[in-house]
C-alpha cells in the first residue's frame, strides 16, 4: 500500500445493522447499503449538502469540529433507523401515527437519553474522580490527568462489554469492512473484495480515534483552563459542580481541537512521529473492529460506489445482486457466481412487490 498514490477524498462512514453507511463530502451524498436475510444487497443514496456550504462560518477551523460532532450524532441515529427499515424485517407497514411516533418522539427521546448517559459517564464520573484526587494533591495537571484516565477507562470498559453482544460483533465486522473499503478507494484501486481485503481494518480517521483524542486533549485543555481560572479569579480548586460546569464550557474547544488534530494526522504522511501520535487511537480500534468476510466487503463496496455516484446516478450499472431500495421500476435480475445470486431470484421478485408497496415514499432514488 505504501507504493500506491493515495487519493484522499475524505470519504468515510459508519457501520450499521448488517450494513455500512458511506458519506462523500465532495459528492454531497450519503449512501447506505445493507444485506437482507435473503442475501440481496439493498442500497439507497440521498443528497447531503454540508452546513458549511450554507453557512461559511460553520466550515472554519475549530468551529467545524463542533458542528461535525452534532451533525454526526443526529445522522448516526437516523442512519441506524433507516438501515433497520431497509433490512425489510418489519412484519407490517406502520401507520402514519406510528411513523411519526418512531421518527420524531422515539428518536428524540433516544437522543436525549444517549446525551444524558454520555454526560454522566464522561463528565460527571470523571469530575467526581478529579474532585477526590484534588483532596490529596494541588497539582492541576495530576487532577485533570485522573479525570482523563477515568474517561479512557470507562470508554475501554464499555467497548469491551458490548463486544460480547453477538449483533454488536457483526457491527464491528462491518466497521472493519468500511475501513478496508475506504483504504481501497484512497489507494485508487478497483473496488473489489479481493483488493479491499488486503488492507488494514484500522484507519486514522476513525471515530474511535477521535474519541481517544477528545479524552486526551481534554486533559491538557482542562489543566490550562484551571490555571486560567486561578490566574483570573484566584480559584485554587474547583468543586464537583464547578468542575462539571468547566468541562461543559470547554467541551466545544476540546472537540474543535481534537477534530483538527485528527484531520491533520490523517493527512500528515507516514513518518515515525505521525505513527507514534496515531498509535493510541489505532490500537483502540482493535476493540471496535473485527476482520470482515467477503460478503461484508461487498456491502461496504456497494455503499462506497453509491456515495461516489451520487443520488442521481447510483442506480445505474448496479453490481450483481445489488438493488435500489424503494425503486418504483423493475430492478436488475441477480447475476454472477456468488452464492447469494444463486438463491436470490424468487425472493427478489417477492421483495420487489413489498418494496413498491411499502417503500416508494421513502427517500431512495429510483433506479
Amino acid at each position: 500500500m505504501s507504493n500506491q498514490k493515495h487519493q484522499y477524498k475524505d470519504i468515510g462512514g459508519q457501520a450499521v445493522m448488517e450494513g455500512v453507511m458511506m458519506q462523500s463530502p465532495s459528492d454531497e451524498s450519503i449512501a447506505i447499503a445493507v444485506r437482507r436475510p435473503n442475501g440481496r444487497i439493498m442500497v439507497t443514496c440521498k443528497r447531503n449538502e454540508p452546513l458549511s456550504k450554507k453557512h461559511k462560518w460553520m466550515g472554519l477551523p475549530l468551529i467545524r469540529g463542533c458542528v461535525n460532532m452534532v451533525v454526526m450524532l443526529k445522522m448516526g441515529m437516523e442512519t441506524l433507523d433507516k438501515s433497520t427499515q431497509m433490512l425489510g424485517v418489519m412484519e407490517e407497514e406502520p401507520s402514519k401515527f406510528e411513523k411519526w411516533l418512531i421518527d420524531k418522539v422515539v428518536m428524540a427521546v433516544a437522543m436525549v437519553l444517549a446525551v444524558a448517559l454520555s454526560l454522566f459517564l464522561f463528565v460527571a464520573l470523571p469530575s467526581g474522580m478529579a474532585t477526590l484526587v484534588g483532596k490529596g494533591t494541588d497539582s492541576r495537571f495530576v487532577i485533570n490527568l485522573s479525570a482523563g484516565l477515568t474517561r479512557i477507562a470507562i470508554l475501554v470498559g464499555y467497548m469491551i462489554a458490548i463486544s460480547f453482544v453477538p449483533d454488536i460483533k457483526r457491527v464491528f465486522m462491518y466497521h472493519g469492512a468500511e475501513h478496508k473499503t475506504v483504504y481501497c478507494n484512497e489507494a485508487g484501486l478497483e473496488l473489489t473484495p479481493e483488493n479491499a481485503r488486503r488492507f488494514s481494518r484500522l484507519h486514522p480517521r476513525c471515530g474511535t480515534a477521535f474519541l481517544f483524542l477528545v479524552m486526551f486533549i481534554s486533559i491538557l485543555i482542562g489543566a490550562v483552563a484551571d490555571q486560567v481560572l486561578f490566574a483570573l479569579f484566584s480559584i485554587e480548586k474547583l468543586t464537583f459542580l464547578g468542575r462539571i460546569l468547566r468541562s461543559l464550557l470547554t467541551l466545544p474547544i476540546v472537540t474543535g481541537v481534537s477534530y483538527e488534530v485528527l484531520k491533520g494526522l490523517a493527512h500528515a504522511g507516514d513518518s515515525v512521529i505521525v505513527r507514534i501520535l496515531r498509535w493510541p487511537g489505532m490500537m483502540l480500534q482493535y476493540l471496535t473492529t473485527r476482520e470482515p468476510d467477503d460478503s461484508m466487503l461487498e456491502v461496504a463496496i456497494a455503499s462506497m460506489k453509491a456515495a461516489k455516484a451520487g443520488p442521481a446516478h447510483y442506480g445505474e450499472n448496479l453490481d450483481a445482486n445489488v438493488y435500489v431500495y424503494g425503486a418504483k421500476g423493475k430492478k436488475p435480475e441477480p447475476a454472477g457466481d456468488g452464492q447469494a445470486n444463486e438463491n436470490a431470484p424468487d425472493e427478489a421478485r417477492k421483495d420487489e412487490k413489498e418494496d413498491e408497496k411499502n417503500d416508494e415514499k421513502k427517500d431512495g432514488a429510483s433506479a
